[in-house]
């Protein structure tokens, strides 16, 4: 057997099949179109659709080497040799092309043939389901593999489902003996152990059946074929290696974090799981980022910090000081940005997220990890063995822990985890994660859209060449319960609307739907059908119009009149060109990193969210604005073309990583030297634009903030709306500069003296009210004894939460352990508290931010801090009195003997 890289590995997999008539496609996306799955976890995900039946594939048979993440083993990671969260799935699948016969012995040449794999033959070993004699004869005389290499096995290790009901079949499994020294030394060891000699290295699934509700199993219109396996696990046997960790897809990141570390791997110490861990999740992340995911406290977001996280914490317990996770990304790039070139061209994006994340945690790790070795030392003191879940959720909500880490910190301690505590604390997280992970139906499962788009195919768009155009009625929709397809609409003021070619532009890349109206013409018996277009959407290819029934009837058959609202659709393009020239210009002006992260285009602004890690100050806003307006002075004329999506890709086009492309893409770019040919902006769009640049009139940003962790926002208008804007500006200014009596030169002077004044007094007042108050404070106070700790509280109206912290500190200065608890209350009943408990009740056990969160709580809010000083509060202050007694039953508990 020939030693090859995984590259080679890869590419040999693609050569043999596209030999067999299989046409090659590249990896999709790790985001599926399924919202059922966060992740593409097989090969065969993104062909759902082809095995249900929903749409019929482009080819026959089809190979792939897809990039995958799988994440219900992560604490897995890092502690074997097997387990990963990224991997590659090479596979090959075909629809009614081929069967068992030639997938079986077609994946015995590619595995045992000299020029392919060239793996020993006489260690391998094939499974079947039970009564599965069409692949056992296969196996027996085709491949000629002894009949006591051939095992069966039942529905739990043989058998497919893609769910309760739909496309089902059995399985065939290929497994390589590696030897004695792989084995556990069990005499029942053989093929199915979970020891490491008998290795499962490709999967073969026969699509043959419809299983139905009752479970009986109709055969399928077409037999299919499903069969993949993990690049990984070849490259280990290919290199010959004793992991897949050993191979050259992971060895030159673990040789880095091994000299970064200074130590060796292999020795099977704690290091060698760190340098797993690294390696394995630097992968993933540096793909997600990749795909276009960011970070985020639910979904696919979540599980990229909490894998960056944990990366992170095992790089501390390696010694690494401060950031040191984008050292890793030139070394990835150079092995697999052939053929992942997502990598390369999203590598500054990468490397900024990845950096505000990273410092972000790095910031409070030490400080999580101080309060969990503080705890697991009290634990031990005392005998023991559970985490409080108030601990878990401090470390989560204060110090950005995911739960998963603080488990399996806990357990590297002999420790668990008060999983109920932790729930309880977690309550409202939980209800809103919840509301956020509901999925919304498959859209995989058929549905009236896609029976009439396979009937009747995809709308034509006229709209590109004009705003108006003649269509023929193909469907009619009404909600009845549900929507139905009726033949004819004269009743229902509201129904839907499909036409064989329409100028309408549906709802899609952050660009809203046309609207307009369409007209029938008045035939015997019938009064032409006048249509109001409210909205207009896509459902997979066709195009779905929302209208209403002004006057007249409308059926199927019927030619209608389309006229889109021009006026609303040229401000829309206005929006959406500049839309464009702003995604540039922040790349010029913020830097390369800048990647767009959603949009929103409407006739009265735009909504652009993009990838950077601070805020824009007002130089670079102002900078960006004259980049878009020198470009709209220049009136550069905007081109459309349309080419392959490798050829748009070569010339430079941004994609959009949620966006899905065909073969054949439009690209729309605008000039910046016509003469030497430069090109200012280039993406691929569908939507709607101006003819030049000058359309587009002026351009003004309204609003720059947060809407996330490294994702900013830009609201912003353009054309006759910043025309009222100015108007509006202009107005304010001539009533202002008449309110305070001065010339537009002189307002800010004037103002910012009103503001001082205001100020100083204010500060006058407050120091007043702090001298009162912090020096007769113990009028305010009073005392009660809670085993053994002072418990001092106090109410204060509307005073800041500083002073609180200026009157506790003076609470705690008494002979006694004491926790004092302060209250300020706000005109409108909303209440902050601090809480502060000194070194001495700190060591009985009393922990200000659990009692700071227990009593927010009760006031309808939240709060948190360190067990020596926490701050919280609420706006339900009726419950004051409830949530002191709260803390006082907590206190209660913490401080027992």
């Amino acid at each position: 057997m020939r030693h090859r890289t995984g590259r080679e590995l890869r590419d040999l997999f693609i050569k043999f099949w596209e030999g067999k008539g299989s046409r090659h496609v590249p990896s999709f996306s790790l985001i599926p179109d399924d919202p059922s799955l966060l992740f593409t976890i097989a090969g065969m995900v993104p062909f759902k659709p082809y095995y249900l039946g929903i749409k019929e594939p482009e080819h026959p048979r089809v190979i792939t080497s897809q990039k995958c993440v799988r994440t219900n083993d992560i604490e897995n990671v890092g502690r074997t040799a097997r387990h990963h969260t990224f991997f590659e799935m090479l596979g090959n699948f075909a629809w009614g092309s081929y069967f068992k016969k030639e997938a079986i012995t077609w994946a015995w040449e590619f595995l045992t043939g000299p020029e392919w794999i060239g793996l020993d033959p006489g260690r391998m070993w094939a499974t079947i389901y039970l009564d599965d004699e069409e692949a056992f004869d296969v196996w027996r005389n085709d491949v000629d593999l002894p009949e006591e290499r051939i095992l069966r096995f039942d529905q739990d290790n043989n058998y497919w489902f893609m769910g309760d009901t739909g496309p089902c079949g059995p399985c065939s499994e290929i497994y390589y003996d590696r030897g004695e020294r792989y084995g556990c030394g069990k005499p029942i060891c053989g093929v199915g152990c979970d020891c490491d000699r008998y290795l499962e290295i490709w999967n073969l699934v026969f699509t043959q059946f419809d299983r139905q509700k009752d479970g009986s199993l109709p055969p399928l219109p077409h037999k299919n074929i499903d069969t993949g396996m993990g690049l990984e696990r070849l490259a280990m046997l290919s290199q010959g290696v004793d992991t897949d960790y050993e191979t050259d897809l992971f060895t030159p990141l673990i040789e880095h974090t091994c000299k970064r570390a200074g130590v060796a791997y292999g020795k099977g110490d704690r290091s060698d799981m760190a340098v797993r861990v690294i390696a394995d999740h630097v992968r993933s992340v540096a793909f997600m980022l990749a795909d276009g995911v960011l970070p985020a406290n639910d979904g696919p977001g979540y599980v990229l910090r909490r894998l960056l996280r944990r990366a992170v914490r095992f790089g501390k317990l390696l010694g690494f000081e401060g950031a040191f996770l984008c050292e890793y990304l030139p070394i990835l790039i150079n092995v697999m940005g052939d053929p992942y070139r997502e990598l390369i061209d999203q590598r500054p994006t990468i490397e900024q997220i990845i950096t505000v994340e990273e410092e972000r945690f790095q910031k409070t790790l030490q400080q999580g990890t101080d309060l969990f070795e503080a705890e697991a030392g009290r634990l031990a003191s005392k005998g023991e063995k559970v985490v409080p879940g108030e601990v878990a959720f401090t470390l989560y909500d204060t110090y950005g822990f995911p739960p998963e880490l603080t488990r399996e910190m806990a357990g590297e301690k002999g420790l668990s985890v008060d999983e109920a505590g932790f729930a309880a604390a977690m309550e409202e997280q939980r209800q809103r994660a919840r509301a956020s992970s509901k999925q919304k139906h498959s859209a995989l499962t058929g549905d009236v859209y896609t029976e009439m788009e396979n009937e009747f195919g995809a709308t034509r768009f006229t709209g590109y060449e004009g705003a108006s155009g003649q269509g023929k009625v193909v469907a009619l929709l009404t909600p009845e319960g549900r929507i139905a397809r009726v033949e004819a609409v004269n009743g229902t003021p509201e129904f839907e609307l499909i036409l064989d070619s329409t100028p309408f532009y549906a709802e899609r890349g952050g660009e809203v739907g046309d609207t307009g109206r369409m007209t029938g013409a008045s035939e015997a018996g019938r009064e032409g059908a006048l249509l109001e277009v409210m909205n207009t959407v896509p459902r997979g290819g066709l195009t779905v119009h929302h209208v209403r029934l002004e006057r007249g009837c409308v059926a199927v058959g019927d030619s209608l009149f389309c006229e889109v609202d021009d006026e609303r659709r040229s401000a829309i393009r206005r929006n959406h060109t500049a839309t464009h020239l702003l995604h540039e210009a922040l790349g010029r002006v913020l830097g390369r990193h800048v990647r767009q992260a959603g949009s929103l285009v409407t006739e009265e602004f735009l909504r652009f969210d993009f990838t950077h890690h601070s805020p824009m100050s007002d130089e670079e806003i102002a900078e960006v604005e004259r980049v878009v307006n020198a470009q709209i002075l220049r009136n550069a004329p905007v081109d459309t073309q349309e080419c392959g999506r490798e050829e748009a890709q070569r010339l430079g086009a941004k994609a959009l990583f949620d966006e899905k492309y065909g073969e054949v893409v439009r690209v729309v770019s605008v000039s910046e030297n016509i003469i030497d040919n430069n090109i200012f902006s280039m993406e691929l769009c569908g939507g709607l634009h101006v003819r030049a640049t000058g359309d587009i009139g002026c351009f003004k940003i309204l609003r720059e903030e947060s809407i996330g962790s490294g994702t900013r926002r830009i609201l912003a208008t353009t054309g006759m709306n910043v025309l009222a804007l100015l108007q509006k500006l202009f107005g304010l200014r001539a009533a202002m500069t008449a309110l305070f009596s001065t010339d537009e030169d002189g307002l800010k002077e004037k103002a910012q003296s009103l503001v001082d004044e205001l100020r100083r007094m204010r500060n006058e007042v407050q120091a007043t009210k702090r001298r009162e108050l912090t020096e007769n404070s113990e009028r305010y106070l009073e005392r009660q004894t809670v085993g053994g700790v002072a418990l001092r509280t106090g109410r204060f109206p509307g005073v800041s939460t500083d002073m609180l912290r200026e009157i506790g500190d003076r609470a705690k200065a008494g002979p006694d352990p004491t926790v004092a608890v302060l209250a300020s209350i706000a005109e409108d009943e909303s209440v902050q508290l601090v809480v502060m408990a000194d070194d001495r009740a700190v060591k009985l056990g009393a922990n200000a931010g659990t009692l700071v969160k227990e009593a927010s709580v009760i006031l309808g809010g939240k709060g948190g801090g360190r067990p020596t000083t926490a701050q919280g509060g609420g706006k339900d202050g009726a419950k004051l009195d409830e949530a002191l007694k709260r803390i006082e039953e907590v206190l209660k508990e913490q401080v027992k003997a």
